[in-house]
């Protein structure tokens, strides 16, 4: 039961999981957040450049029907006569086709950000199973996708009927009017029902964007096993560790025990605690640390210091506060700066001694 717990996927993707997945192209990503954007773009457009396209348009068809009885299209003309209609088309709906373009880029842009790969697009044995597939077909998740399209259908479905039940009321005085009004009417009554629509897509978009983070996060859930192999790759194995740090601490002690013997006095307590200091008043602008150790190591630090005429001074409050606030290479702190002071004086008094000896 233990084992089995543990294979169950109760644990969030880490970073290295989600980093892997977004190079492969899993991301979380709303298909409605795109239409909604998509929408939006070509409502701006036929309200702003709409009039101009519908003029343009007609124009152009009004002079090929006015023109149709002098047309001789045969061969070469008819494909010339077919790529000037869709050239002169293509430049009236162009605003429409760029905004269209620029919205959809924006729209995967703000979800996903700027992310290429092609691995998506590399074939794998598995996608051509069909039981694979049959089971993707009958899955919770294709009849999630499935209940999703039903409801975006009815609420798009009741904004239009809405829209267009409120509008019920001018339809008859439409015989009254005019080709153009009837069309200005239809255009008018087009773009509030995009208009309704698009805030309905919104808030689709937002509804779906965050099951589809939460679906997404889901999909690469962990076990707690997959976790603990995760880190053990990237922080390395723990026995490896432990002897990378202990040869890291045996380097660190070497290079302070070379140090020692450039001391000018090593402070101890007597007994436990050994600091071993250093003063060139041309070099520091103040005493610096650059040894200290506890019990075993202060005996050692006592024996290099002896071995190399450094000397060795015993004052037990002072070793206690400098082993306590200062770490090897530190400078000695500013509040020391008398006590240390004293203590080299008394020491270069000593070698002073010594030397007229």
């Amino acid at each position: 039961m233990a084992e089995k717990g543990d294979q169950e996927r109760t644990e969030k993707p880490t970073g290295k999981k989600l980093s892997k997945a977004r190079e492969e192209g899993q991301v979380t990503k709303s298909q409605e957040v795109s239409s909604a954007f998509i929408l939006f773009g070509a409502l701006g457009v036929f309200l702003f450049a709409g009039p101009w396209m519908f003029w343009r348009l007609s124009d152009f068809m009004r002079g090929i029907f006015e023109n149709l009885g002098a047309l001789h299209i045969e061969g070469i003309s008819a494909r010339a006569f077919l790529l000037e209609v869709l050239t002169h088309v293509g430049l009236i709906i162009m605003p429409l086709l760029v905004v269209i373009l620029i919205m959809g880029v924006a729209a995967n842009l703000l979800q996903v950000g700027f992310l290429f790969t092609l691995k998506p697009f590399v074939p794998k044995l598995s996608k051509f199973n069909p039981i694979t597939g049959m089971k993707k077909f009958v899955s919770l998740k294709s009849l999630v996708e499935l209940l999703k399209s039903l409801v975006k259908i009815a609420f798009i479905g009741g904004i239009s009927w809405l829209v267009l039940r409120g509008e019920l009321d001018a339809i008859p005085s439409l015989i009254e009017m005019s080709v153009g009004q009837i069309l200005t009417y239809i255009g008018t009554v087009s773009m509030k029902m995009l208009f309704y629509v698009g805030l309905g897509m919104l808030v689709l978009a937002a509804i779906d964007f965050t099951y589809q983070r939460w679906q997404h996060t889901k999909d690469l859930m962990m076990s707690k096993q997959e976790v603990k192999d995760e880190n053990k790759q990237s922080e390395g194995d723990p026995q490896v560790k432990r002897k990378i740090r202990q040869a890291q601490r045996e380097m660190a002690m070497r290079r302070m025990m070379k140090s020692v013997p450039d001391a000018d006095v090593v402070i101890t307590n007597p007994t436990t605690l050994a600091i071993a200091v250093k003063y060139d008043a041309k070099k520091m602008f103040a005493p610096q640390i650059v040894a200290k150790g506890a019990k075993l190591m202060a005996e050692r630090i006592k024996d290099i210091a002896r071995k190399n005429d450094v000397a060795i001074v015993e004052n037990k409050p002072l070793a206690q506060t400098l082993f306590k606030s200062t770490e090897i290479g530190d400078f000695v702190p500013a509040e020391l700066y008398k006590a240390v002071a004293e203590v080299l004086a008394y020491v270069y008094k000593l070698k002073g001694m010594r030397n007229r000896a």
